[in-house]
């Protein structure tokens, strides 16, 4: 039986799959899956999302379909406060338990 030796996985499949820029990647989906939950709750088209999140329509077509590149996370954080979310941010001392790095929680 031949075995191969395989990376180690994270919990970011992201990064296991090489993307240098996957906890930002990965915090965006977060919100971007909140923000389309959001929507589909309220009933919204895509133009009266976009008008009450202040985002173009185009814009906004790009978070439904997950294409995230060029959407900042901060633009992301405004739409879910537009819909009535409150959105904190901790900055806290890396420790063992909680090593450096992003975590988003929706």
């Amino acid at each position: 039986m031949t075995h191969k030796n395989h990376p180690q996985a994270t919990e970011n499949v992201l990064a296991d799959l090489g993307f240098a820029d996957a906890e930002e990647l990965s915090a965006k989906a977060i919100l971007a899956v909140k923000l389309n939950e959001l929507i589909d709750k309220r009933s919204l088209s895509q133009i009266q999302a976009a008008h009450i999140t202040g985002m173009t329509q185009p814009k906004l077509s790009q978070v439904r379909r997950y294409k995230l590149q060029n959407i900042s996370l901060e633009r992301l954080m405004r739409a879910l406060v537009s819909l009535d979310q409150h959105v904190e941010i901790v900055v806290r001392a890396a420790r063992r338990a909680h090593p450096a790095g992003i975590t988003v929680a929706a």
